[in-house]
């Protein structure tokens, strides 16, 4: 396999700091209003969409032996994401509380696209920041989920969907023909007992009750509390409605990437509760080199679940010999998902050839498309 040269160079990493332009867009949006408070969902969705036209594919692939030090230009914008997301968000959030020249549509608008903001990045590095093994990467992680109320995501991702992706106990697997709204409203729900389940399950096999003062939650409630009472100071009941409007959109750009990334694909059940092991089959996958960039290489998510402590830059891309192929990059996936018949008419064929491909043994896929296959063991 060919490797590409020089990944330690800041020229190489330099796109992925792209993300730090929606910082100016969200603050134009604030300090102007009007027109501008629409260009977040139009720069996250369509700018680097538009982008893949023109830069096509990245099928390269790093040394995946790149030592930490070299990787430093990479690791620095996920770990600097935090702290500017947090200055941004809230003042945003004071300073239309405090001038009185953004309607209240403006407003609603303009907090869908710091919604947009926070998902389409801050959760997306929030997701790299936790798969690591330092305390801190781990705790700004954490942080930057607490501002989107969704810090059981940790939990639930980590102890479930990469144990059990694939499989009926996972919440995040979306099962053939189940469109995206039905899908939406069954995870909001299930991936918080879910997450409680997984904690306590640990602690139960380390003799612990599972309300322990280790259990998690107990940090994921306070964090959040704590950014629920900033929001309250800084804008009072408006500055309330906002936040959490801000991180329903959020949640609602996460579990829409949830949704695409491994839509239909299921792993074999071998009987008894049994399942075959996660290969790269198992995950939905694209190419695109601008939303790679948004995303940081997201999108190479079979090899994610192969090595799910391997940092972005290192990710290695399957071929579609491989792994199933998306026509386009997660953005514009996530915006057909949202039209249920749309999305079926590009997926369902796909899910149907990946059948055939992989599993042209089974004859029948209704205890897969029902989940009432056995849960794993």
């Amino acid at each position: 396999m060919l490797f590409t040269p020089n990944v330690s160079q800041f020229t190489k990493a330099l796109p992925f700091w792209m993300s730090l332009l929606t910082v100016p867009v969200a603050l134009l949006g604030a300090i102007h209003g009007d027109w501008t408070v629409y260009l977040m969902p139009l720069f996250a969705w369509y700018f680097f969409s538009i982008l893949d036209a023109f830069t096509g594919l990245n099928l390269e692939n790093a040394d995946p032996e790149t030592g930490e030090a070299d990787l430093f230009w990479y690791r620095l914008i996920t770990m600097i994401w935090f702290p500017v997301q947090f200055v941004t968000g809230f003042f945003v959030l004071w300073y239309v509380t405090h001038t009185d020249h953004h309607s209240v549509w403006e407003m609603i608008v303009l907090f869908f696209g710091m919604g947009v903001m926070c998902g389409s990045v801050g959760i997306v590095y929030a997701h790299e920041l936790m798969h690591q093994k330092n305390r801190l990467e781990r705790t700004l992680g954490d942080l930057l989920l607490a501002m989107v109320m969704y810090s059981h995501f940790r939990s639930e991702h980590l102890l479930v969907h990469h144990r059990y992706v694939g499989t009926p106990r996972d919440t995040v697997t979306a099962r053939y023909n189940e469109g995206f709204h039905r899908f939406f409203m069954r995870v909001l729900f299930e991936s918080v007992r879910s997450a409680w389940q997984a904690e306590a399950a640990m602690l139960e096999r380390k003799n612990l009750p599972k309300g322990h003062a280790s259990n998690p939650f107990y940090r994921y409630w306070a964090i959040q509390g704590g950014m629920l009472l900033l929001a309250v100071l800084l804008g009072g009941f408006w500055g309330l409605l906002l936040f959490l409007w801000q991180a329903y959109i959020a949640i609602w750009q996460l579990e829409l990437t949830n949704y695409v990334e491994h839509y239909g694909l299921t792993r074999k059940h071998l009987g008894n509760g049994k399942y075959e092991h996660v290969k790269p089959h198992h995950s939905w996958n694209a190419s695109h080199k601008a939303t790679n960039w948004l995303l940081i290489n997201l999108q190479r998510h079979s090899d994610h679940h192969y090595k799910p402590d391997r940092r972005f830059p290192l990710l290695q891309n399957y071929e579609e010999d491989q792994a199933p192929q998306l026509p386009y990059g997660y953005p514009l996936m996530a915006v057909a998902a949202m039209i249920p018949p749309v999305w079926r008419r590009i997926m369902n064929p796909r899910v149907g050839a990946w059948r055939e491909k992989y599993y042209p043994e089974i004859k029948s896929w209704l205890a897969y498309k029902n989940g009432t296959n056995p849960m794993p063991r």
